[in-house]
């Protein structure tokens, strides 16, 4: 390994557990610390499952409109490329420069 990369390596670690202390000794001391329970509160089977569930339809509904988006955005551009090479084919007919 280079001499050079080691330190630059050694001082990235150190800054980013340096980072990493700071950031959870805070998050733990806040003041009105809830014991976990965290923004919604206390929860249940069904929050969880609920929120299980939200997740599993949330990805491919995702992944659909995006993939329809793709889909347009090619046509589009399918569009564009053959419109382009039928004025290149017609250039002498239509005349200009």
């Amino acid at each position: 390994m280079n001499s050079r990369i080691l330190p630059s390596v050694a001082r990235v670690a150190a800054l980013t557990l340096a980072a990493f202390f700071a950031i959870t000794g805070t998050a733990l001391a806040a003041k009105g610390f809830d014991g976990g329970q965290g923004t919604y509160g206390e929860t249940n089977d069904l929050v969880v499952t609920d929120a299980a569930f939200i997740v599993i339809a949330f990805f491919p509904l995702f992944i659909f409109c995006c993939s329809m988006l793709q889909r347009r955005l090619d046509k589009r551009k399918d569009r564009r490329k053959a419109a382009e090479k039928a004025r290149r084919a017609r250039a002498d007919v239509r005349g200009g420069w």
